[in-house]
């Protein structure tokens, strides 16, 4: 399984623009084959700061994300989003366990 890990600094005037476009992506990434999970919440302590979790079944499904449609659209926009510096961490997990509290 691959996992990604990825923090959005927003520019506050878009905020709502990025939220838009945020929830566009998760509704459409969430239907294609291959996405174990996908993701985006705001950061408690940083309202203007987005992060998304996206798990898939291999590295054919990242690729076949990448360029889809909605990915696309999501790269094209982000750009005048940003406040920052976007960070992205990918993992390559061969076992995961749920735990209970």
């Amino acid at each position: 399984m691959i996992v990604l890990h990825a923090t959005f600094p927003i520019d506050p005037a878009r905020r709502e623009d990025a939220l838009d476009l945020a929830d566009h992506l998760v509704e459409e990434s969430n239907r294609e084959d291959g996405v174990v999970d996908y993701r985006a919440a705001v950061d408690v302590q940083d309202e203007n700061r987005i992060r998304f979790f996206e798990q898939y079944e291999d590295e054919a499904a990242v690729e076949a994300h990448e360029n889809s449609e909605h990915f696309q659209r999501f790269e094209e926009e982000l750009p005048d989003l940003l406040a920052g510096e976007p960070e992205i961490l990918k993992f390559d997990v061969s076992d995961a366990t749920e735990l209970d509290l």
